[in-house]
């Protein structure tokens, strides 16, 4: 939790290089737009996930976690919808493979920058 600046940033990062990779994601190009769109990510991702998953745990597990999944994709097609000058999703099908890659890469960029704490020292 000693780096969660350094991870916001990571995140930035992982989420320009989805825009610019995915065809149909589009985000205004300035630092201050992509910085707000990662603390929605965030923020939805931490209260309203949560919540949602609460309620559909039961169908969640019948699915074997597709459900979860699939909500994924919803929030990121949420947090695209909500300021469409700023961030825009197009497609439930860009949504789906943007929520894929951010996830892809945010973990890579998190396997990375481990912190000193989480170090195994036996």
């Amino acid at each position: 939790m000693r780096n969660w600046i350094v991870r916001w940033i990571a995140s930035a990062v992982a989420l320009l290089i989805v825009t610019h990779v995915v065809p149909g994601i589009h985000i205004k190009n300035d630092v201050q737009t992509v910085l707000i769109v990662v603390v929605a990510l965030g923020a939805v991702n931490m209260f309203i996930r949560p919540l949602i998953m609460f309620f559909v745990w039961p169908i969640n597990c019948l699915t074997f976690g597709l459900l979860g999944f699939c909500i994924n994709v919803l929030l990121f097609w949420l947090v695209g919808s909500i300021q469409p000058d700023r961030f825009k999703v197009d497609s439930p099908l860009a949504a789906l493979i943007g929520s894929v890659a951010m996830g892809v890469l945010s973990g890579l960029i998190n396997m990375l920058l481990k912190d000193r704490g989480d170090r195994d020292d036996r």
